[in-house]
């Protein structure tokens, strides 16, 4: 799925990965700081901003004001790069929720909780 959206776009994999936190994230309801993008990301600050300076020259994102904190920042996904994003996963969405729907919310949350633990276990080794 990554391959095809990379190419098309002209991006890495970090690009990719933060354009997908971002949607995630809107669709929860939920703000994005850089802080949140270098954390997620596991990359320092300055090659976040870096990443997200490309990113809003591209015109994928845009910093904004935090809604409650004057002093800080926010990013957000351009309404191009969103269409973009929807475009080249749409059905891939669409195929992942359908398959989803099967489960129920208990059943889900176990799954969710075992992946959890093997990102976990994982990311120790490294």
């Amino acid at each position: 799925m990554n391959s095809g959206m990379k190419g098309d776009m002209d991006m890495n994999a970090s690009d990719l990965a933060t354009l997908r936190m971002l949607i995630i994230r809107e669709q929860r309801g939920e703000t994005v700081s850089p802080h949140d993008v270098a954390s997620h990301l596991r990359i320092s600050t300055a090659s976040t901003t870096k990443l997200l300076d490309r990113l809003a020259a591209a015109g994928h994102l845009e910093r904004r004001p935090h809604p409650s904190d004057g002093r800080a920042r926010v990013v957000a996904l351009t309404p191009k790069s969103r269409k973009e994003f929807f475009r080249h996963f749409g059905g891939h969405l669409a195929a992942m929720r359908d398959v989803a729907e099967k489960y129920s919310d208990d059943e889900l949350a176990t799954i969710a909780a075992f992946i959890d633990e093997l990102g976990i276990a994982i990311s120790e080794r490294e």
